[in-house]
């Protein structure tokens, strides 16, 4: 019952109160026009007294009279600021209430002074007396005008008796016209405080009558009511969504539960009254920072567990305390806010840039990737419009299509450029897509970004390797022969001819073995940008193999056109290219082929070119040639040889031949270099001088070097098994094979599968090989002496000599060209030339080799000059193994093996 009346109770209290106030209000009123009163009186006083000082100082010109005028004009100064201050309507309170308060009006009035005039400056009494206050100002300033003359006259003594009486007239007739009007100000605020009083009271009077009319019916419903309060309680208590706990302060112990809290908790063998209200949590309550507290509440149906938020306060039930306690689910929230947590982390930590904006396109958040892309924060972006800082690519700005797009449920997503903090700009890859309420209507716009400057780049750089040589950065195959089509269409609808050049340099590999291939690369590139030079901005230079370029040239009247062009890069070409402090002086051998007369496409054009171009290089060098057809047909047998030089690999086709060489003076054989001889299955037997030139330009030199090292091995094996005589046998050994990283170990390879000594195998290597090998000769021919294999120097003295080669450790032969022998012994220069070799291999400890000995006189000078060992027909062709086994059989000749050179017949 004391719950229903406490209304009854507060609502009287209220009543009571609201008569207080009213009394109070009243009296508060009334100090305040007591305030306006009190300060009138200093404003008169003070207004009075400052004429008098004035009319000293006028009249004395005392000092002190001044200082006392000008005190009293500062308290009128004060008061009028404060009235005007209020008057404007924007004015700072506690300013205006020290303005009141240095003019000496009452502290408790102040306050009231302030709202009176702020809010009721036109009410009756106090508008007549503002407007009396308001006339005396320019009275009061002409004083101050008064006090400035006489201050000036006194300062600089030009003070008169007239200037005195004048000023005093004007001081009186300013007190005259102040006086009365302050006695209106008086008047008027004192009739004002007695009409505001019997207002108040009947106002007083009126309210309580009404709040008592207002509080007897409030108790006749509020007792009508009482009867079914309990009712709807027990209603609302056991209906709440909520569980509710009334719970006993002292003891902890639950009193009461609704049916939510029965449900959540009680089983029908543990009822939830007189249980501890802590015992229904696992491991506790956690305070919450605001209040309230949180936990796992404990399910006895189901043995599960719930979490859930606790809201308790105390009250007075049937006159004992009581907590009463709320418990609401809150797993759905926690998982949402789980979520939330996880996207917020997860949208934090992306590495695109995120804007969320509100439905008209201002931005409410961003996350920390939009900082680090853009240099925009969150609080640079609020309330800017997304589409302030982006526009199209082409400048332009984002259509309203992309936002009707949007409208109709679509997404958006797009390249734009977008301007950062410090006003530069980038691409940007946007995605844009639209948050709704369940009516459809849009929330919020969410915008996903990223720069896309790396990755445009990217694919600019991958589109420019995929057409353009990544050394020279001219056109690769691929575009020249797209370009060429385009100018072959071209050519066909206008009835012009188009020229493709053919550009293959003259002995490059030199450049590259000689120096390095880091320099060859610098040479391709000036060799690159010389082309580029020499041809007009419509033509194109391409590169499409490692010393072979080609040149488009379209629109021209007629295919021998291009030969201007490209006697004009020959000679370019030519010109010294000066690396370093190296000048390296190169050639090209130029092939030409035209549409339409030798081709229609650019696949043909361009094989043409290549078949002119090596007729070109074949013949001369340093030449150009254009296409005809019989050239085709010599690139097709080229063609057919590599097949078949492929097809003789894999059918076995090669063979070996064996030259002896022999001791110029005992006469024994000493021994055997292995000749390579191709069995071709319908032109016969081929030399090496028919299909080396090839297998080296296409790289089948290697495979061909590895079968002669690995047959000959195995026939060293052959012949040591018949009992044969232990001779060496020398194997030529090509640059490239030499050169190839895989050389050392597959030699070691070949002399363990068949069990060769060392001493039985010879390396010939030509000067040109030598030098080819460059940087790495030194560690080769010193591996190769660990491996006690002896090496020749072939063809001494027709190539690129180096006398640094003659003292590494595995050089142990020279072999003597045919060139310097087939003269001996008539020609002087020849002889004067082998005499020189002889006498620097003595000099270095090398044994020397004459080849191409097909006379006997020859035969005798080298034997009377000291050379070693001699070969050539004179002694024995290149034989096969088995002629060769019967030549040597020991058996034949037990004492001595040799080969006798015969008499010549007179």
């Amino acid at each position: 019952m004391s719950q229903h009346l406490t209304p009854l109770a507060l609502a009287l209290a209220l009543v009571v109160g609201l008569i207080l106030g009213l009394t109070w209000g009243a009296l508060r009123i009334q100090v305040t026009l007591a305030g306006f009163l009190n300060g009138e009186s200093l404003w008169s006083k003070a207004q009075k007294q400052a004429v008098i000082d004035l009319e000293i100082y006028a009249q004395d010109g005392r000092a002190d009279a001044l200082a006392d005028y000008r005190k009293n004009m500062r308290v009128l100064g004060a008061d009028r600021w404060a009235r005007d201050a209020i008057a404007s309507g924007h004015y700072d309170h506690a300013a205006v209430w020290r303005a009141f308060r240095s003019a000496g009006v009452i502290p408790d009035a102040i306050d009231g002074m302030i709202f009176i005039m702020g809010h009721f400056s036109s009410a009756p009494y106090m508008k007549p007396a503002i407007d009396a206050w308001y006339s005396t100002d320019d009275t009061i300033d002409g004083l101050d005008r008064i006090a400035g003359d006489l201050q000036r006259a006194h300062a600089d003594g030009s003070i008169t008796p007239a200037m005195v009486a004048t000023a005093r007239a004007r001081i009186a007739e300013a007190n005259h016209f102040i006086g009365p009007r302050a006695d209106t100000f008086s008047a008027q605020i004192a009739d004002g405080a007695a009409w505001i009083g019997t207002v108040l009271f009947l106002a007083v009077l009126a309210v309580a009558i009404a709040a008592s009319l207002l509080w007897l019916r409030m108790a006749r419903r509020i007792l009508q009511g009482i009867r079914n309060s309990e009712e709807r309680y027990r209603l609302l208590f056991d209906s709440a969504n909520d569980a509710i706990m009334m719970i006993d302060e002292s003891g902890g112990r639950i009193l009461e539960a609704n049916n939510t809290a029965r449900a959540w908790i009680s089983s029908a063998r543990v009822p939830l009254a007189g249980r501890r209200f802590d015992d229904l949590f696992a491991n506790g309550l956690q305070s919450k920072p605001k209040g309230g507290a949180t936990g796992t509440l404990l399910d006895d149906n189901t043995g599960g567990l719930r979490q859930v938020e606790i809201e308790s306060n105390l009250v007075d039930w049937d006159g004992r305390q009581v907590r009463q306690a709320i418990i609401r689910d809150i797993s759905e929230r926690m998982a949402i806010e789980r979520e939330r947590r996880v996207a917020a982390e997860a949208l934090a930590g992306i590495a695109e840039g995120v804007i969320i904006t509100d439905a008209e396109r201002r931005v409410v958040s961003v996350n920390a990737a939009h900082a680090e892309i853009t240099g925009f924060g969150l609080h640079e972006m609020l309330g800017r419009r997304l589409d302030e800082m982006r526009r199209l690519p082409d400048g332009e700005p984002l259509p309203e299509s992309i936002w009707s797009a949007l409208a109709g449920g679509r997404h958006w997503s797009g390249e734009v450029q977008s301007r950062r903090y410090d006003g530069s700009t980038y691409p940007e890859q946007l995605s844009i897509s639209a948050i709704r309420d369940a009516q459809h209507r849009v929330l919020h716009y969410v915008a996903v970004f990223s720069n896309v400057h790396e990755a445009k780049a990217q694919r600019q750089r991958l589109e420019h390797l995929a057409t353009h040589d990544p050394l020279t950065g001219l056109a690769n195959r691929a575009a020249f022969e797209r370009q060429c089509n385009a100018a072959i269409a071209a050519a066909g609808r206008l009835r012009t001819a188009v020229a493709v050049l053919f550009i293959d340099l003259d002995a490059f590999k030199i450049v590259n073995d000689s120096y390095s291939h880091a320099m060859g690369d610098r040479v391709l590139c000036k060799i690159a940008e010389r082309i580029r030079k020499q041809i007009s901005a419509t033509d194109m230079a391409g590169r499409i193999g490692g010393d072979e370029f080609t040149v488009l040239l379209g629109r021209l009247e007629l295919r021998e056109d291009a030969g201007i062009v490209a006697e004009r890069l020959l000679a370019n070409l030519a010109a010294p290219i000066v690396m370093d402090e190296y000048e390296i002086v190169l050639s090209a051998s130029i092939g030409i082929a035209g549409y339409p007369l030798d081709g229609a496409d650019a696949t043909t054009l361009i094989a043409n070119a290549d078949a002119a171009m090596y007729t070109a290089k074949s013949s001369e060098r340093n030449a150009l040639r254009f296409y005809t057809p019989l050239m085709q047909a010599n690139a097709r047998q080229r063609l057919q040889l590599v097949s078949e030089l492929r097809r003789a690999l894999a059918n076995d086709e090669f063979s070996l031949r064996y030259q002896p060489s022999m001791d110029l003076r005992s006469g024994h054989i000493e021994a055997v270099e292995a000749l390579l001889r191709w069995q071709h299955p319908e032109r016969g037997e081929l030399s090496p001088g028919e299909f080396i030139p090839v297998a080296e330009s296409l790289g089948l030199i290697r495979s061909i070097d590895e079968w002669v090292l690995r047959a000959a091995c195995a026939q060293i094996r052959e012949w040591d098994r018949a009992g044969m005589p232990k001779f060496r046998v020398a194997v030529n050994v090509s640059a490239r094979w030499l050169a190839h990283p895989a050389f050392i170990s597959g030699l070691g390879k070949a002399m363990r599968d068949f069990q060769i000594p060392s001493r039985r195998l010879a390396l010939e290597i030509t000067e040109g090989a030598m030098l080819r090998l460059g940087d790495e000769t030194q560690r080769t021919m010193h591996v190769l002496h660990e491996l006690g294999i002896e090496v020749a120097i072939d063809d001494f003295g027709t190539g690129y000599s180096s006398m640094a080669y003659l003292k590494l450790p595995s050089v142990s032969w020279l072999k003597i060209d045919r060139s310097f022998v087939t003269s001996l012994p008539h020609d002087a220069n020849d002889v004067a030339i082998v005499e020189a070799i002889l006498a620097m291999a003595r000099s270095l400890g090398l044994r020397t080799i004459a080849e191409g000995i097909e006379h006997e006189a020859q035969h005798e000078f080298l034997r009377k000059a000291g050379c070693d060992e001699g070969q050539g027909y004179l002694y024995s062709y290149p034989l096969p193994a088995a002629a060769l086994e019967r030549l040597l059989n020991p058996r034949q000749t037990p004492a001595r093996l040799s080969l006798v050179p015969p008499k010549q017949q007179s």
